[in-house]
């Protein structure tokens, strides 16, 4: 027998007016919850794994029915994006009225970016992507915008484009924050602090750095940033430069990663014997980082939800492709939750 909207909510011991606002993704709902009624959901088979839902009546009337969407990220090492990947297929499996199609290409290749946009033109409904703020990435953006497709970015923003929205967290806000903590972590007022990034074409890496630099300025001025290296957020290449760089500076007290890369970083500090000795600031919570953080190795690491960005940015794609809105503005619901609960320092 078909299971029942009446059967997830008993189930998952909610009303069933909360199961419909879940299946159908409307706001007004805990997280937990939400997550509760989808676990019980998939477990009744009203979720089929690798199949799509049943088309409840209230999706099936939305204006243009299923939507195609398409999300373009950088591949490579980097934990964060991947957990990412994995959150945009969770959330098409319990979305009935998104086609979702994941896309994956060289993050640090602005070309090979633009040239999946433009392939995207007639092909999509509504694309997200993280991308390289560069002038021919920006140029493909205007050009996909232009056709109708509805464009939004992810993770770190891109300037003087057309896109309906950006979902991730204030990044200079971010880099202030690891700015903030790598000073009260230090054990003297003065000291050596090295900065690593992935690209600073990335704009986000470009705020966190900002952001970052700033917040030395103002409340440690002892602090001075001798080196910020690019390490592309590759693993290797950011323990190769870690060790040399720890070579160089026998004295360095602080490490910044704006990106990704921590665990190479983290190889080279514990080959070195300094993971006790230099302070480590990163970002992502991982099962590697998690791993450091234990151990001792990172000091802090700052955080964003995957699953959250994920769901907002599906939602908003979706609702912009049916022409239910057009959410512009550089704020968003995530930006807002980060600014709540971290203390502006």
């Amino acid at each position: 027998m078909r299971t029942t909207l009446a059967d997830i909510a008993r189930e998952a011991g909610v009303s069933t007016a909360t199961v419909d606002r879940v299946l159908n993704n409307r706001d007004g709902v805990k997280d937990r919850t939400r997550d509760r009624v989808l676990t019980v959901a998939g477990k009744l088979g009203y979720v089929e794994e690798g199949a799509r839902p049943v088309l409840p009546a209230s999706l099936a009337s939305l204006p243009g029915g299923i939507v195609d969407l398409d999300i373009v990220l950088p591949g490579g090492t980097n934990t964060f994006i991947n957990n990412l990947a994995a959150r945009f297929a969770d959330t098409a499996a319990v979305r009935p009225d998104v086609n979702l199609r994941i896309h994956s290409i060289e993050g640090f290749e602005p070309v090979l970016l633009a040239e999946k946009l433009e392939a995207l033109r007639g092909k999509s409904q509504g694309v997200g992507l993280i991308g390289l703020d560069h002038p021919v990435v920006r140029e493909a953006i205007r050009s996909l915008a232009g056709s109708g497709v509805p464009v939004m970015t992810l993770i770190s923003d891109i300037s003087h484009v057309p896109r309906v929205g950006y979902v991730g967290i204030d990044n200079r806000a971010a880099g202030r924050l690891a700015g903030y903590l790598l000073g009260r972590f230090m054990k003297a007022e003065t000291g050596k602090v090295a900065l690593f990034a992935g690209s600073l074409s990335y704009r986000g890496h470009e705020e966190r750095e900002m952001g970052f630099r700033h917040m030395l300025r103002e409340e440690y001025p002892g602090l001075s940033i001798v080196e910020l290296r690019e390490i592309r957020d590759d693993t290797e290449r950011a323990y190769s430069e870690a060790v040399a760089l720890l070579a160089r500076y026998p004295d360095l007290a602080g490490i910044y990663n704006i990106g990704a890369g921590n665990r190479g970083i983290s190889r080279a500090l514990q080959e070195a014997g300094r993971e006790k000795s230099v302070v480590f600031i990163g970002h992502e919570l991982t099962e590697h980082t998690r791993r450091f953080l234990i151990s001792g190795t990172m000091d802090a690491a700052i955080d964003q939800n995957p699953r959250v960005e994920a769901r907002e940015a599906v939602d908003r794609l979706a609702r912009a492709a049916r022409g239910e809105e057009n959410p512009t503005g550089p704020a968003t619901r995530l930006q807002a939750i980060f600014k709540e609960n971290i203390p502006e320092v």
